[in-house]
């Protein structure tokens, strides 16, 4: 080799070294690796067009502007902030009217808890390009009705309804009150746990507005002090009924717009129950309602007349763990209705008559259905996601409404989900894997052919060849117990075969959850790579328990959570660690929430398998958590005490041998940090040695100006520590 030849080796190799940028947790939190998306995305429902919230960087402005499905072309800008100073903070949401001639704005949003909140609104005429302030107030939830004369919402646990043309409020309900009466708004419970916040719905032909009522005068309360930058800290007091204790009294009651008067619907057949679910049907007069019993495995559909208010059960569903509420509940031109239901074993989709009788099983296999998109009536086919192609992808389909002809739409191995035309002529799909980021395509419904690629995100992918990023390899681990579980795994890039590595293993595990999912890399995965690329393994397990391989999977740990779940973290562990390439010596595990319940158990249950553990915001007693979702798995404590007590983590902290991190938000309102300060004093009674953070007023997702970078400069410098 000539001296010019071994000068340029050289700087090859000096261009490769340099070439492999190291992540920093700077750059993960800081939004150097954030994908471009398509905002507040909307199908239109009357005209063949869709919705996107824009930002122009250059202008600071925002704009909700109109594309046509068939060319993708921008039709027009139906609102931009930079023409109305009232708008000038931006625009955080957007609905439109059934005639999709008005456009309800939010904006300066206040958050309250997980999914609500409070905001300024603003009634936009697309029209006359005239803007209003309904309200000189924040409100929740404001509703229009269907013949967009009138708008329905929320204000201090009271309901009102907005009449356009007079622009005056009348009131549904006056005896809201903080802490004790709600009225068409869930409590804690509800939504955190059920998932939605809205507890009303018009019906069809405006004249009624159906409501949940809420009297949690006799849930126990919570109180969280916050401690701000005052002299003095403020106390944060809510309702939070705790497994075992009383949950709100629910009752459901129809307002008649025209007579003012509430009807109380007669559900004196059920004791201690959930209103889980609540919506009109196409018939103005037909009010749907799923009902379940405190157990959750029982649920009712009931019918509920709109005149008499007598209810009748059109659907039953029992299962000896649970049943899961859905809300794929759509009804057809003839009040025929689709259902979705895990009876057979797998999550499937179901046609039922307007009389609750079932007319087909639309699909079959075992695989989980897991997005019900919409059924085209004209050619009766119905368009839906699933696992068919693997439990780790999604992939779209449609078949007909009898459950013939089922044809696989998306080409493409990983995640895909898609927002479909009114005319379900097109859709836009949204597909992404382990390997690619985040890409947006127009298709063909029929065949599933793309026709123009939208946003596919080439910038993140460019940029992201100069740190030469490990993969995610996926592979199924079997136990020596021979269970058979979804997994990953992240190896440095400059792997040799002949080393020993540690091992840091990631999960989540709660009920009907999934991590070993193939998707696109989340601020989570950067930092697994990151630790790659210090010299760390890094591995996922999907144990027994998570979701999407059916029922029976799902719902083994019934009445026992943590205690399979950990076997299978602490039984993999061991797999691992005999893996010729791992120093079984140095392997640890970390989860956040369930997670970090999950990792917690399985330092102290497995003290001879994990030498370090990482719990954030864990549940250290089940005892301590919420009803629903406590209960949902448990039972009560009442019930089933031992339950509780042999598997949280609290009651097994004189096993700890390695090295522990605990980590919670003072202002956690879900997983409440009385978990961590109980856990503390457990270990500190058992004379064990821990490390802890407290983040003061930080809820569950400790996150908010340097917070998530300083958390996790923590959680690496202790990895680096001790493993």
């Amino acid at each position: 080799m000539n001296s010019k030849q071994i000068i340029t080796l050289f700087l090859f190799i000096c261009f490769s070294v340099v070439g492999q940028q190291k992540i920093t947790i700077d750059e993960i939190y800081n939004g150097t690796f954030r994908t471009k998306g398509m905002d507040e995305l909307q199908s239109l429902k009357n005209t063949n067009q869709y919705t996107v919230l824009n930002f122009d960087r250059q202008s600071r402005s925002m704009s909700i502007d109109l594309y046509d499905f068939a060319t993708l072309k921008k039709v027009t800008t139906l609102i931009d902030t930079k023409s109305f100073p009232a708008l000038s903070s931006g625009i955080n949401s957007y609905t439109f009217d059934a005639s999709e001639k008005m456009i309800l704005l939010a904006c300066n949003t206040n958050q309250i808890f997980r999914h609500s909140f409070t905001a300024d609104y603003f009634l936009y005429n697309i029209a006359t390009k005239e803007l209003t302030k309904p309200f000189d107030f924040q409100v929740q939830e404001p509703t229009f009705s269907p013949d967009g004369k009138k708008i329905a919402y929320a204000k201090e646990n009271n309901l009102y309804v907005y009449d356009v043309a007079s622009k005056k409020s009348t009131a549904i309900t006056t005896d809201g009150v903080k802490n004790s009466i709600i009225n068409g708004i869930t409590d804690w419970v509800y939504e955190e746990e059920f998932a939605f916040v809205k507890a009303f719905d018009w019906s069809a032909d405006s004249k009624k507005v159906a409501y949940i009522r809420f009297d949690e005068s006799k849930v126990p309360e919570f109180s969280m002090s916050m401690f701000g930058k005052d002299l003095y800290p403020t106390m944060q007091t809510f309702k939070y009924p705790k497994a075992g204790e009383n949950n709100a009294v629910v009752s459901l009651h129809i307002y008649n717009v025209d007579s003012n008067a509430v009807k109380n619907i007669n559900l004196g057949n059920y004791n201690d129950f959930y209103i889980a679910r609540m919506k009109w049907t196409n018939d103005a007069n037909t009010l749907s309602a799923q009902v379940l019993n405190r157990h959750q495995n029982n649920l009712d559909l009931l019918f509920i007349n709109g005149d008499s208010g007598t209810a009748k059960v059109v659907l039953n569903e029992k299962d000896k763990a649970y049943v899961d509420v859905t809300d794929d509940l759509t009804f057809l031109k003839d009040n025929s209705f689709i259902w979705t239901s895990e009876k057979d074993g797998y999550n499937h989709i179901y046609l039922y008559d307007k009389n609750g009788k079932l007319k087909n099983q639309v699909t079959k296999g075992k695989w989980d259905v897991t997005s019900y998109y919409g059924l085209d009536e004209k050619s009766n086919t119905v368009f839906y996601q699933s696992v068919e192609n693997g439990s780790i992808n999604r992939d779209i389909y449609r078949v007909a409404l009898d459950g013939k002809n089922i044809m696989r739409l998306s080409t493409q191995t990983g995640t895909n989900s898609a927002t479909f035309s009114p005319n379900f002529q097109y859709y836009i799909n949204t597909f992404s894997s382990a390997s690619m980021p985040t890409k947006y395509t127009l298709n063909d419904a029929k065949a599933g052919k793309e026709i123009k690629v939208i946003q596919s995100n080439e910038a993140l992918s460019e940029k992201l060849k100069g740190y030469n990023l490990p993969s995610k390899e996926f592979f199924v681990l079997k136990t020596e117990k021979g269970n058979e579980l979804n997994a990953w795994m992240i190896k440095p890039k400059d792997f040799d075969t002949s080393k020993k590595y540690p091992v840091f293993m990631f999960q989540y595990s709660g009920p009907g959850s999934q991590q070993v999912a193939n998707s696109w890399i989340n601020s989570n995965d950067y930092w697994f790579m990151m630790l790659s690329q210090q010299g760390y393994i890094v591995a996922c397990v999907d144990g027994r328990g998570t979701g999407y391989k059916g029922a029976e999977f799902k719902k083994v740990t019934q009445l026992q959570l943590g205690k399979y779940e950990v076997e299978d973290q602490i039984d993999a562990a061991k797999v691992i660690g005999n893996y010729s390439f791992v120093d079984k010596a140095r392997i640890g595990i970390f989860g956040w929430s369930y997670g970090g319940f999950m990792s917690s158990n399985s330092l102290l249950k497995g003290n001879d398998v994990f030498k370090m553990a990482i719990a954030v915001a864990p549940v250290t007693n089940w005892r301590f958590y919420d009803s629903v979702y406590t209960e949902r798995y448990m039972k009560t404590p009442q019930e089933n005490p031992s339950g509780y007590d042999d598997n949280s983590p609290i009651n097994h902290v004189a096993k700890l041998k390695g090295k522990f991190l605990l980590i919670h938000g003072s202002g956690d309102d879900n997983v409440h940090v009385q978990n961590s300060m109980q856990m503390m004093e457990a270990l500190i009674q058992a004379n064990k040695q821990f490390d802890s953070q407290i983040y003061p007023d930080n809820n569950h997702g400790i996150y908010g100006g340097n917070t998530r970078i300083q958390l996790y400069t923590k959680m690496t410098n202790f990895i680096k520590e001790n493993l």
